[in-house]
């Protein structure tokens, strides 16, 4: 029957093989075992990374802040528009709503600009409720806290994009 032992001796080995896979196969399942620790592991820092440094989850502009910003226009164009109409300085060439000039100067914090919108500085008036002294001060309408606040947001805003044109509103 040597046919048949030839049938059979394929077969065996085709058995041998398929053992030797099997071992293989349970290193090649341990080694999976490993890539998914591996995975687990460092699977949640990079998904942070990849949202966070996503633009489509970090929008430069939130609905919040556009609406402060409009608010900000608003009281820009009220306000403020008569001296400083497109970040420029009618009154005082160096002191423009530009960035440089915001630094040269040493107000280009948020906070630096709502002080001296609130009190004023140099031939600048200041707009704020309880502004003193009376010389350095508005004859105008004075602006609430919350208004300043947010003219120095629109004014450090604009001044970061180089003063492109205000957002528009509804008024």
């Amino acid at each position: 029957m040597p046919g048949i032992k030839s049938l059979r001796s394929p077969l065996r080995l085709s058995f041998c093989w398929k053992g030797k896979a099997n071992e293989e196969g349970q290193n090649l399942v341990t080694l999976k075992q490993r890539h998914v620790t591996i995975f687990k592991k460092f699977a949640p820092p990079l998904m942070a990374a990849i949202v966070a440094l996503s633009p489509i989850f970090n929008t430069p502009v939130s609905f919040g802040q556009s609406i402060d910003i409009q608010k900000g226009a608003t009281l820009f164009r009220r306000a403020c528009i008569g001296c400083h109409d497109a970040g420029e300085n009618v009154i005082q060439p160096g002191a423009t709503l530009f960035t440089n000039d915001l630094q040269r100067n040493g107000v280009d914090t948020e906070d630096k600009l709502f002080r001296i919108t609130y009190y004023g500085k140099g031939r600048m008036p200041g707009f704020g409720e309880n502004c003193t002294p009376r010389g350095q001060c508005t004859f105008g309408p004075r602006l609430q806290d919350e208004e300043i606040k947010l003219l120095a947001q629109l004014v450090k805003f604009q001044a970061d994009q180089g003063w492109p044109d205000l957002p528009s509103t509804d008024d």
